[in-house]
């Protein structure tokens, strides 16, 4: 396990979105949750957040930390805290994506 953090931290970070409809995202270490509406992505510069509709994991390349995303892309951003557990035990993002 190790030896593929250390692959993925090598790895720039970028964003790629063509015609708000493809998303190719590099530099991912791990996909946290995601649903049609919302990805939350750890990558090498962060928590990114990508809201969208219709969104589709395409492809994901886990030794290389690619992405591939399909569907109507609103918006992203990146959350500057790591998940932390709250007086009751649960993690922010927990409670993110009830």
């Amino acid at each position: 396990m190790e030896m593929k953090e250390a692959i993925i931290g090598n790895y720039n970070h970028s964003i790629n979105l063509t015609e708000r409809k493809n998303l190719l995202i590099t530099g991912v270490k791990k996909i946290e949750n995601f649903d049609n509406e919302e990805f939350l992505l750890e990558t090498t510069m962060g928590f990114l957040v990508v809201k969208g509709e219709e969104l589709e994991l395409i492809k994901l390349d886990t030794v290389s930390g690619n992405v591939s995303i399909k569907g109507l892309v609103k918006g992203f951003s990146y959350m500057e805290d790591t998940p932390k557990k709250d007086k009751d035990g649960t993690s922010v993002f927990s409670r993110l994506f009830k």
